[in-house]
């Protein structure tokens, strides 16, 4: 089904900060360090999507960036290999082609140093992600500004908070449901297409019967096969769900067109797009009915904004969607949606408060009332666990 579609958009509230006028190309500081660091960080149960596994550990590279005054600067990339890439490609490319480009370069010149950083490698999205936000960190840290404030204007406080059940083990997933409402999380989005249509529907129902507090939005994560994709995604209708995510392969730009104008839920490309290239295209060709933004897959916080204003170009509505990201990367998708308006189906940055054991910041992000709220504090708006970064390092340089 083409078109704008019913989707329940979901309410904000904005409350904007005076700060000094000053600007990043105003600052003179030198950068003078770099470290980077490779962790696995333990996880609490194994998480199943429809095209790989997460079990035991996740793998992210933490970078941290110091000027001539003492000011640091972090960031992180958080690769999967079946999605994005791999940690190790991460870690060479910031610690091989982008350290020269970093050291020494004035951090007023922030923005000339984020283009030569794009070409210096192809791809390594999560690792130019990382780099722009240590810079932007740094840069709010000088200015004594939110990085949100460096990026555009605020349109939201605070975003509606989701979390994804994915454990092959569905027992464990009910116990968290009950945890999630306790809580007062109100959005639950069911990973399927990784075992079959039955288990599938299953989840469904029961989640449909004992937690109809939950809103519920269904995300293949290309499991599904283009041949027999639209018959399993039908059998999800009956349970309206927010809308149906990725069924099939990224690249099966035909297949998502055609089972969007067989459905009348509205479906969502993640896979399929990663930055406003592909969201140009995806546009063209009509594949979907909104999109994830992901600070990792887009390359940084600015590239997501840019594909959050092309989707809303065509009124097409996005989420804030996350990687398996520590809260340091999680920082960096509020900022950007801090300022993106059409990011307003909610975010799903839960990794680092119900799925970690143990969270790269000193104080893990945790929902209010069902909501994430934006740091106003000067840049990123938090502290790393100094500790965890030695303890889980796999690799440092």
């Amino acid at each position: 089904m083409g078109g704008t579609r019913g989707y329940e958009e979901l309410s904000v509230t904005i409350n904007m900060a005076n700060h000094s006028t000053a600007t990043i190309e105003d600052l003179d500081q030198i950068i003078n360090g770099l470290r980077v660091w490779h962790l696995a960080l333990p996880v609490v149960s194994r998480r199943d999507h429809g095209i790989g596994s997460v079990a035991d550990t996740m793998e992210v590279v933490i970078l941290r960036l110091s000027t001539n005054d003492g000011l640091q600067g972090h960031g992180e990339a958080s690769p999967w290999a079946v999605f994005t890439g791999t940690p190790e490609a991460s870690y060479a490319a910031i610690n091989r082609y982008f350290r020269p480009h970093l050291l020494g370069s004035r951090l007023g010149d922030l923005k000339q140093t984020l283009a030569v950083i794009q070409r210096a490698v192809v791809h390594c999205t999560e690792a130019k992600s990382a780099v722009e936000s240590a810079l932007f960190d740094l840069a709010g840290k000088a200015l004594n500004k939110p990085v949100w404030a460096l990026l555009g204007e605020k349109c939201r406080d605070s975003s509606p908070f989701s979390v994804s059940i994915a454990n092959p083990d569905f027992a464990q997933d009910i116990a968290l449901m009950h945890r999630l409402s306790d809580d007062g999380i109100g959005i639950v989005k069911l990973k399927t297409g990784f075992r079959d249509d039955d288990f599938d529907v299953m989840r469904m129902q029961t989640i449909r019967s004992d937690f109809p507090e939950f809103k519920l939005r269904i995300d293949y994560n290309q499991g599904l096969n283009s041949e027999t994709a639209l018959d399993s995604v039908r059998k999800a209708l009956p349970f309206r769900p927010d809308f149906i995510e990725q069924p099939v392969v990224s690249h099966a730009y035909d297949t998502m067109a055609m089972i969007r104008s067989e459905i009348d839920v509205p479906l969502l490309a993640d896979e399929s797009i990663y930055g406003p290239e592909d969201m140009r295209r995806a546009i063209r060709e009509g594949i979907c009915d909104g999109t994830s933004i992901k600070v990792m897959k887009s390359g940084g916080m600015r590239r997501g904004i840019e594909t959050a204003s092309l989707a809303g170009s065509a009124n097409l509505p996005a989420y804030g969607g996350d990687m398996f990201e520590t809260g340091l990367a999680h920082l960096a998708g509020l900022h950007m949606l801090a300022v993106a308006p059409n990011i307003s189906l909610g975010c799903e940055f839960y990794h680092s408060h119900y799925f970690l054991e143990t969270d790269t910041l000193l104080e893990t992000l945790k929902p209010v009332n069902g909501e994430l709220f934006i740091p106003d504090e000067p840049g990123l708006g938090a502290e790393l666990n100094e500790a965890v970064l030695e303890k889980y390092c796999l690799s440092q340089a």
